[in-house]
């Protein structure tokens, strides 16, 4: 809460003896002027209060000892400093705040503190303006500006980050801390079920975060924060109107907080609609005459949050509910003869989340999460739901956070988190299946004069049960160098002896002979994660970190038990869980299924205040038994007609996969013989090597002009040999801002270099610039800063191919847009 200085006068003129265990201080910048509305806390205490208009602050009832304050606002540095609270007097001190030309923001992702600019890990926030600034209507889409972070853009209508060339299973994306619970690791074309427009901020943990997530997060954790179980009783909101022009999207969007005395009150609110969008140039790349608008691209979302807390003195306890719908077509999903293939997505969530502030001689402090989450997902043809995804998820996190013992800092975590999934219809390429993990984790940290060291473990134990796992018969076949199909069709039959270790039931049944057999699969996984950092403050504005760890994965469940057509990715997917023999027949596979391994290293060097400011990170990651899709040379017959979309089976990586041979695929009247087929692709696993670098550097010209340049880059490729697929090329980008009293103008020009570095069953993808300009113009309004704005993206309507989506070849990023908007905060 904010102290008036009249208040804080009194409290100086009392007897000391009033005053027993009260620390005061004030907040000024590097010349002298005080400081307003910065944030001071006493972290052991898990105590803040704001600055007054003078940089004053107060804190009564202090027990005696020393404490660390953790000072921070806007623009600055953040600062920590000891003090110490001695019985019957007043503690009094000066602090002073350095600039920071990077702007720091503190992460909720984990228990114990974290920043951009303090940890040993690599860190990244996307929050306040500029969240409202980038985001998107998905989530990809929304954080692709940070470094190291990229889109798998999916048509416009669903993407996933892609963090240092990882995504999919090996990045969790959360709410508040808990799994968000979706389907969208499964496929690229399954939408995330978060919204940006509502949301607080938006956390990247680059590189394993297992200890906080588990397995699940080996390459990464993306964390949407909102203020859905409110910790304040104080009322403020904002609100959102927006249009845009490339495909006739309407947005509008709110969230308000109020309250009285204990209780606490949250709520908000979004509804979105778009259009197919508009290209630069026709998007099938095949079809170079078409119609220069993505077809099926459209969209309708809404959703509402509620929530309310009870607050306390040593803490806050509150619930909240969540429903969340989005419909949506799916591009390059439609089948010959069917005009609408779309999806609609429901989701409802529940959270309870809290803290309680112990502070006896053993602990400090209890955190705790729980959540239950029922998902829904039909994919609609014709008005015929043809596939249907469910998942329920219940999941809970305990943190017990100790008491400095030694000097050291930290807790304990527990975690549990159990999901049923389930599928079926045509394109439910994956079986029915039930997870469950249980964790228990140890962090700690402490500090050894100038340097910080960060040490953690967590075991799990992780059970994959599914009782219909099928063995089909595949009537697959080799394509000849002509496109022709070649006649030694591979009628495949069953190994039979199935590995134990797949817990093989031998229910041997034959039916019409599409079926080889049904079993039951229960597989029992105990990844273990360590890690160990480190970071040195060289001086008040340097620092160097390192970080290193091992991290476990188990595999999913798509991973190993699909087996399938997965039109959204235009692939025949089939699991590790069965092999191809020599003799071209799939079989239960002997191979043991082993948990994914990955040893990383970062090394990150940072100037931390001052006009300039940088964050330098590279990274070597080493991944055993990586879980990749390998393409076999076979077709198989998808159970469609994908002939009246185009006329070539694409693969999963993105591009034409019989272009080779186009001119022989025509059959009688112009009929694409192979339109029904797609290339069947297998789950194996090898041994990888991730490198690459991520760069930052800000310079504070003036107090009006701000420039920001960041680059990427990740190289990816098998240890013996061969690139990885569909990995994200080198990035250079800038941001230029202009501020005066009411005006802000941004621009972004990102250079995407050319990516030739492809697996076998790719092909290269053209570099282009993106240029995207803002205008905000504020107008101040009563007690409500209100603001106008027009924006622009793609402006010199750039072909864009991106070659990490499985639509590059036939679904481009938008040509040039505008967007209209007001947006308020109160």
């Amino acid at each position: 809460m904010k102290l008036s200085r009249l208040a804080l006068g009194i409290s100086l003129m009392l007897p000391a003896s009033l005053l027993a265990q009260t620390i005061t201080g004030t907040v000024t910048n590097a010349s002298g002027k005080p400081i307003s509305n910065a944030t001071v806390e006493i972290e052991a205490l898990q105590q803040a209060t704001k600055t007054n208009a003078a940089g004053e602050f107060v804190f009564s009832d202090v027990a005696e000892g020393t404490y660390e304050l953790h000072i921070f606002a806007p623009g600055f540095a953040h600062l920590h400093e000891d003090t110490r609270a001695q019985a019957q007097s007043t503690s009094t001190a000066s602090f002073v705040l350095e600039r920071s030309a990077i702007e720091v923001i503190d992460i909720t992702a984990s228990p114990m503190h974290l920043s951009v600019m303090e940890s040993a890990s690599p860190v990244s926030v996307l929050a306040g303006e500029n969240l409202r600034r980038q985001q998107a209507a998905t989530l990809g889409d929304t954080l692709e500006n940070l470094p190291g972070v990229h889109t798998n853009f999916h048509g416009n209508v669903a993407s996933t980050p892609v963090i240092r060339g990882l995504s999919g299973p090996r990045v969790l994306i959360a709410q508040n801390g808990l799994d968000v619970s979706d389907v969208s690791r499964v496929g690229p074309d399954h939408a995330v079920s978060t919204e940006a427009s509502t949301a607080q901020q938006i956390e990247v943990l680059r590189g394993p975060a297992t200890l906080f997530y588990g397995s699940g997060a080996i390459g990464g954790v993306v964390n949407v924060v909102d203020q859905r179980v409110p910790t304040s009783t104080e009322t403020r909101g904002e609100f959102l109107f927006e249009t845009q022009t490339v495909n006739d999207q309407k947005l509008g969007s709110f969230n308000i907080t109020t309250g009285q005395d204990n209780m606490a009150f949250y709520a908000d609110g979004f509804l979105r609609n778009s259009n197919d969008y508009e290209t630069p140039v026709a998007p099938d790349i095949d079809k170079p005459n078409g119609d220069n608008v993505v077809e099926n691209s459209a969209e309708e979302s809404s959703g509402f949050t509620l929530g309310t807390s009870y607050l306390f003195d040593k803490g806050y306890v509150g619930v909240a509910v969540e429903q969340f719908n989005r419909e949506y077509g799916i591009p390059g999903h439609s089948h010959g003869g069917v005009e609408s293939v779309f999806a609609d997505l429901s989701q409802t969530k529940y959270q309870l989340l809290g803290e309680y502030n112990v502070n006896n001689d053993i602990l400090q402090s209890i955190q705790f999460r729980a959540g239950y989450t029922e998902y829904e997902h039909a994919e609609i043809e014709n008005n015929v739901v043809g596939t249907e995804f469910k998942n329920d998820t219940q999941e809970m996190r305990v943190e017990l956070l100790h008491q400095p013992i030694n000097g050291w800092r930290g807790g304990l975590s527990l975690h549990y988190k159990g999901s049923d999934v389930f599928a079926q219809g045509e394109e439910a390429f994956t079986p029915p299946s039930d997870m469950e993990m249980f964790a228990v984790a140890l962090m700690e940290e402490r500090e050894f004069g100038d340097v910080l060291v960060q040490l953690g473990a967590r075991a799990e134990r992780v059970t994959l049960n599914a009782g219909s796992v099928l063995l089909p018969e595949l009537s697959s076949h080799e394509h000849d160098e002509h496109g022709h199909e070649d006649h030694d069709d591979h009628g495949h039959e069953h190994d039979e002896h199935a590995h134990d270790d797949h817990s093989d039931h031998g229910h041997d049944e034959h039916s019409d002979s599409e079926l080889i057999r049904q079993f039951d699969v229960s597989q029992e996984f105990t990844p273990i994660s360590l890690s160990a950092g480190a970071v040195y403050t060289i001086n008040d504005s340097y620092n160097v970190g390192v970080s290193i760890s091992r991290s476990q994965r188990a595999p999913s469940a798509s991973e190993l038990l699909s087996f399938g057509p997965h039109i959204g990715t235009r692939t025949y997917e089939i699991g590790a869980l069965f092999d191809l023999s020599e003799d071209g027949d799939f079989t239960l596979s002997r191979t043991p299924i082993d948990l994914e391994t990955a040893n990383n290293i970062d090394l990150t060097f940072r100037k931390t205040q001052g006009d300039i400011g940088f964050v330098f990170n590279a990274f070597y990651n080493q991944v055993d038994n990586y879980y990749y899709q390998d393409g076999t040379g076979l077709f198989a017959e998808s159970g469609h007609d994908h002939g009246g979309h185009d006329e070539h089976a694409h693969d999963d990586h993105g591009h034409d996969a019989h272009s080779d041979h186009s001119d022989s695929h025509e059959g009688h009247e112009g009929h694409d013989e192979h339109s029904d087929e797609l290339p069947v692709f297998l789950f194996r696993s090898d041994d990888v090597i991730l490198h690459g670098f991520e760069a930052l550097v800000g310079w504070q010209a003036t107090d009006s002009f701000k420039v920001d340049v960041f680059a990427d880059y990740v190289k990816a490729r098998l240890q013996n040999g061969g690139a990885l697929p569909r990995i994200s090329p080198m990035r250079v980008g800038t941001h230029l801002q202009y501020t005066t009293e009411r005006l802000r103008a941004d621009l972004d020009i990102t250079h995407f270099a050319t990516q030739d570095d492809i697996s076998s069953f790719e092909t290269e993808t053209d570099g282009y610039t993106l240029v995207d300009a803002t205008v905000t113009y504020d107008i101040p309004l009563n007690n409500m800063d209100l603001s106008v704005y027009v924006s622009g993206q793609n402006l010199t309507d750039e072909e864009a191919r991106v070659h990490t989506s499985f639509l590059k070849d036939i679904a481009p990023r938008p040509g040039r847009n505008l967007a209209f908007g007001i947006r308020g905060a109160f």
